[in-house]
């Protein structure tokens, strides 16, 4: 027995559709040849690595993020935090490769063998194997134990069935996945790593969708910077214990509300990014500058530090020569300022660069929106019909 999926009430049915809405106009504005959409996407699944990991403690800055993506050395990041990054790294870039694959087939096997991409850095931790033994979470702060999984035994068959019902496309997408992190987190199936594979898991049911690129569709890097919330659902739905008979509910209102603020959030990076490219096109035009250096600058306006590796991961068939050069007319034009010596030598933003980037982005202010709110203001308003279970009697 897994956690029931909760039948869907119109105004979740409504902020279903709303996210939906979201997504088909972020594809609109994200599909090539824009140019710097490739660079947006880029961005996003970094985001989701820093974001997922940070829940585990594992700090990650978003330059090193992104120096995973790129297959670069890591810039700051050391030890397990750095192999964390890169396990993540693999996982999600093998949910990539499944989103449009036409021989696709979700089974226990993949499940395993994405946990051991995730942790393959650590054997003791038993990657892609599911555990012998009882499980607890305990509370960093004081070790009390807050949840304890379902014996082991139970745990293959407790797999299988998630899996199966994974098969039965007839709830939401976004209904699925969220379901699908719920029960394999509750599950619980593997001795370390078990929040990590439910987000992976997550993000492979919402690829799967077709609706929006594969790096744009994960809420991980939502989860990241709302840890202490997803914990307390968490904690909510699973009182304590393996519990599949408790209203799953409020998880899936937790991350409707987190597809809602992600994809809005990303729509104004859309925006911004627009922006950006077509601001820093014109003074490289200006200035008379390679415009192949448009990526490296658009990454360094935002505040990322550039490495004559990162140069070269940004523009094609560069030479490490050429991209020494190309630099130097770089910091020579006044767009960047070098930092450091030889080969440990980062470039960031001029003080112009960064005027440019102040003038393309909007104010920054956290996005708190509730959109059940936002529905029931608009129930209220005759924008939508009267809900029949809000209707009063």
């Amino acid at each position: 027995m897994l956690f029931s999926t909760p039948t869907l009430t119109t105004d979740e049915r409504w902020v279903l559709d709303h996210v939906e809405e979201l997504r088909a106009r972020l594809s609109a504005r994200t599909r090539e040849p824009r140019l710097w959409a490739g660079l947006l996407r880029r961005a996003s699944l970094a985001r989701a690595i820093q974001g997922s990991n940070s829940i585990e403690g594992y700090n990650a800055s978003i330059e090193d993020a992104l120096a995973a993506v790129d297959g670069e050395e890591a810039v700051d990041a050391r030890g397990e935090t750095w192999r964390a990054t890169i396990g993540y790294r693999d996982a999600m870039s093998y949910v990539l490769q499944l989103a449009d694959d036409l021989h696709f087939e979700l089974d226990a096997t993949l499940i395993r063998s994405l946990h051991y991409m995730l942790l393959s850095y650590d054997r003791t931790k038993s990657p892609g194997r599911w555990r012998l033994g009882s499980i607890y979470v305990r509370r960093d702060e004081d070790g009390e134990i807050v949840y304890a999984g379902p014996d082991a035994e139970r745990v293959p068959g407790l797999v299988g069935e998630l899996v199966e019902r994974l098969q039965d496309d007839a709830d939401p997408g976004m209904v699925r996945a969220a379901m699908a992190h719920l029960d394999l987190v509750m599950i619980h199936p593997f001795r370390d790593g078990n929040g990590r594979m439910a987000r992976v898991l997550q993000s492979l049911v919402l690829t799967r969708q077709g609706i929006l690129g594969p790096a744009f569709c994960s809420i991980e890097e939502y989860l990241g910077r709302n840890t202490p919330a997803y914990y307390d659902v968490l904690a909510e739905v699973g009182a304590g214990s393996w519990s599949p008979a408790n209203d799953a509910r409020p998880w899936v209102r937790f991350c409707l509300t987190a597809h809602y603020r992600q994809a809005r959030t990303l729509l104004r990076r859309s925006e911004e990014a627009e922006r950006r490219w077509d601001a820093i096109d014109r003074e490289v035009r200006r200035l008379g500058v390679p415009e192949r250096s448009i990526p490296v600058l658009f990454d360094a306006a935002q505040g990322y530090r550039i490495r004559n590796a990162t140069y070269r991961s940004l523009v094609e068939d560069v030479s490490e020569l050429v991209a020494s050069r190309d630099l130097r007319v770089l910091v020579e034009a006044g767009l960047l300022a070098p930092e450091g010596e030889r080969r440990g030598r980062t470039y960031s933003a001029s003080d112009g660069l960064r005027k440019i980037e102040q003038s393309v982005r909007t104010a920054r202010v956290r996005d708190e929106t509730d959109p059940f709110v936002v529905a029931l203001a608009a129930q209220r308003s005759g924008a939508i019909p009267l809900w029949p279970d809000t209707a009063p009697s």
